[in-house]
């Protein structure tokens, strides 16, 4: 298949930063099953390579998504239920792979994100916006509901804001995403990547090994009561990372004042 044909690009360069990109900028990179089956096989690849240290979640064109593409909406309304569960299980299943990517993950969202967009973007650790961008979970005027991506979304958002939300369908603002929590920063459209590079380079300036095992650690204990199980975990957790040798080489480097391997 050729680039031009991919509906999703994925490269990555000589210092381990791998970028994933919404390649269908005519149709503002809506969703379709095709879609969804190129971005879970790109992910699936980046998380199995032992050379990514940080990947970014972008888009061609003016949109990041526009969410469900209109002829994959009207074949799912001619399926029975077997077939759109298995057609929505696929979407779960990619979102769950990108919220756990081993790596730190960014959002560079250029444009307008709707609909299922939202949830990729509430997968993503870090979400650079556009001041231009715009966001909605309009799936009530359709009568519908954000399923797939509710839990990240309301993880992201909150739940008195995703009562709003959800249930609104209303547009958000990028400065309302800025403030629920959404989106990480907001930039002018010409700095967008710089403020992404920015990201990128404090990310590769830390333990690779370290910023997989802290996105675990934040999965582990979130939302959990502090109990006699996650004491004990957390007591293991620091104890193994301490004598590994990243950890080894850190505190070394710290002690000896000098730059720890992987940031040389």
């Amino acid at each position: 298949m050729s680039a031009e044909q991919a509906a999703v690009l994925s490269i990555t360069d000589q210092w381990g930063v791998a970028m994933i990109t919404l390649n269908r900028p005519d149709k503002h990179n809506a969703f379709d099953d095709k879609v969804i089956g190129e971005l879970h096989s790109a992910l699936e690849d980046v998380a199995e390579r032992g050379d990514v240290r940080v990947l970014i979640l972008a888009a061609e064109g003016r949109s990041f998504s526009a969410g469900a593409d209109l002829q994959w909406m009207q074949r799912m309304v001619d399926l029975d239920y077997e077939s759109n569960l298995a057609d929505a299980r696929l979407l779960a299943a990619m979102l769950e792979r990108l919220n756990t990517m081993p790596m730190p993950v960014i959002a560079r969202v250029n444009g307008a994100a709707y609909g299922g967009a939202v949830g990729l973007v509430s997968c993503c650790d870090i979400a650079v916006a556009s001041e231009r961008a715009l966001f909605s979970l309009s799936e009530v005027k359709l009568g519908l509901i954000p399923a797939t991506v509710g839990p990240y979304v309301v993880k992201a958002i909150g739940e008195r804001a995703a009562r709003r939300y959800f249930l609104t369908g209303e547009r958000i603002s990028a400065e309302d995403a800025l403030a629920l929590g959404l989106v990480s920063e907001l930039v002018d459209e010409q700095q967008l990547d710089e403020a992404v590079e920015k990201h990128v380079q404090t990310f590769l300036a830390n333990s690779p090994a370290a910023l997989s095992a802290a996105k675990q650690l934040i999965a582990d204990v979130a939302d959990r009561p502090v109990d006699e199980h996650i004491i004990e975990h957390t007591s293991k957790l620091i104890a193994s990372i301490r004598v590994s040798k990243e950890g080894q080489e850190g505190l070394r480097a710290f002690l000896e004042k000098r730059k720890p391997g992987w940031a040389q």
